[in-house]
């Protein structure tokens, strides 16, 4: 089926869009079942979303091999809307296997939430997420980003009657909602002086912008990357996390850690490497500083974390994740130094690799995070204390995430993603942000080595008051539900399999540039 002359071609290449429609569609479905099924049949809402994310990873293996693309235009230029590229896989594998993580860590999980709302909202948040790296167009993009992030608001403040919780989405939200105003109104300006919101043909038009349109269109971009350094975290941009990770479920934190973090990434690079490349001196500059500023915020407040303050657990790996973007940043920023002639494929490998590196561990963390907040409600660093004499499993993962975060062996997947990044801005020519980056890297040694050095230290003596000769009597581990184990011993895996060869993960991202 096909529009009349000169529109768009109306037949829709399913295998491509079979990602985020088959998660979305899975949405839908578990929204309509909830009303249907009594509460004791709600846990097999989180199985038929765990069973729709699989589905839907599987679904990627057509795209291994060959692009293809969908809603394309039948004159000039033939641009498309969505293009499923290697780019577009990697993220969207990233996407779905976070989320499929996240799940796992949802499943059996101490908060009491609506399964039904809970499990929908995830799955759309998913499918945005999973649509914003095929986008080509400005319009495609900024829905994408909407459709991300519109659930995510409610399942930051799903936690009914909990006053944290609807602090943070409400934070969440304003902060949120600014951003995308902004971004708004950059887009406006960017499609007045050329005319086109196709990411191709908008890099054509900002090449040839007339003299007195020159001033609107580099507002234009400089706008338009406000709500993209949101999604990020990117200070200044960041004052929303550490309240917002805080105050929602264990498992949404995790959720906007990694999945969120990589649907911001990916629209920042399509925008930036595609649709803005002859304006790298306006984005370059300002992503180097981004980068410097995210990266050093991030860690200093980090570091000022109380290992005895209430939820300091959570809040450290908050600002944790702000260090984190900062890095990321990096290479992605040196792609606007490269000239309007070179290849930022490299540099744009660079931060996806990073991001694949990120997400593993990451999630890891937050998984053992849930399973101490299972015994330890405050979920303070200090109630890592000694967890090697009661969970040995469980601390050896924890201490091998938080090194892989660090940089440090054995985990040595972190230490490579920090060269290749390191690497990245050295060649640009970026010395002063290598500067900073490796500054920042020594500051993050600290508070990661000092979490990991009480993970193995003496445990606080548990007072019994009938044990012979006041020896502390010791305290059985609750079992762990499977699928909390299975997303921590996932993680673990990948994490050990990547750090023995962690060339698979440049290789694998290598010729990630569309």
């Amino acid at each position: 089926m096909t529009a009349p002359a000169g529109g768009l071609i109306q037949s829709v290449d399913w295998i491509a869009l079979a990602p985020p429609a088959i998660t979305a569609v899975v949405a839908l479905l578990v929204l309509v079942a909830d009303l249907f099924l009594p509460a004791v049949r709600k846990p097999l809402l989180g199985q038929a979303a765990v069973g729709g994310l699989v589905l839907a990873g599987l679904s990627l293996l057509p795209l291994l091999h060959a692009g293809r693309a969908t809603f394309c235009l039948t004159t000039g230029s033939h641009d498309c809307s969505y293009v499923a590229d290697h780019f577009t896989l990697v993220i969207q594998l990233l996407v779905l296997g976070g989320a499929l993580l996240v799940a796992l860590l949802s499943l059996n999980s101490q908060d009491d939430l609506p399964a039904g709302e809970f499990w929908f909202l995830l799955l759309s948040s998913t499918a945005g997420a999973a649509l914003l790296p095929a986008a080509r167009d400005l319009a495609t993009l900024v829905i994408a980003l909407e459709v991300a992030s519109l659930p995510a608001f409610a399942l930051v403040g799903l936690k009914r009657g909990d006053r944290l919780s609807s602090e943070a989405a409400l934070k969440f939200f304003l902060s949120s909602v600014t951003a995308t105003a902004v971004m708004l109104l950059g887009v406006s300006f960017v499609y007045g002086a050329t005319g086109t919101l196709h990411l191709a043909a908008l890099a054509d038009g900002l090449g040839h912008t007339p003299r007195q349109l020159d001033t609107l269109a580099r507002t234009g971009v400089a706008l338009t990357l406000v709500g993209f350094a949101f999604k990020l975290a990117a200070a200044p941009f960041h004052f929303w996390v550490p309240d917002t990770y805080t105050g929602a479920p264990l498992p949404v934190a995790a959720y906007l850690s990694v999945v969120g973090k990589a649907s911001g990434f990916s629209g920042l690079i399509l925008i930036t490497v595609i649709a803005f490349r002859h304006y790298a001196d306006v984005w370059g500059p300002a992503l180097a500083v981004l980068a410097a500023l995210t990266m050093t915020v991030g860690n200093t407040a980090a570091l000022r974390q109380r290992p005895g303050h209430p939820r300091s657990a959570v809040r450290l790996l908050a600002w944790s994740s702000v260090g984190q973007a900062g890095y990321l940043l990096v290479p992605l920023a040196a792609a606007g130094y490269v000239g309007p002639g070179s290849d930022p494929a490299r540099h744009i490998g660079a931060t996806v690799s990073y991001a694949l590196m990120y997400g593993v561990v990451n999630l890891g963390a937050f998984g053992v995070a849930a399973l101490v907040a299972r015994t330890s409600a405050g979920n303070r660093i200090a109630d890592y204390r000694g967890l090697y004499a009661t969970r040995p499993l469980a601390a050896l993962a924890m201490a091998f995430f938080l090194l892989c975060l660090a940089g440090l062996p054995p985990g040595i997947v972190g230490l490579f993603a920090k060269v290749v990044v390191f690497s990245s801005a050295v060649d640009a020519g970026l010395g002063w942000l290598a500067v900073v980056m490796a500054v920042n890297v020594v500051i993050a040694l600290y508070y990661y080595l000092r979490w990991t050095a009480l993970l193995f230290a003496q445990p606080d003596a548990v007072p019994t008051g009938a044990e012979a000769g006041g020896a502390p009597a010791a305290v059985p581990a609750l079992r762990a539900p499977v699928s909390l184990t299975a997303a921590i011993a996932l993680t673990a895996v990948v994490g050990l399999v990547l750090s023995g060869a962690p060339q698979i993960v440049l290789r694998f991202t290598s010729g990630t540039l569309f």
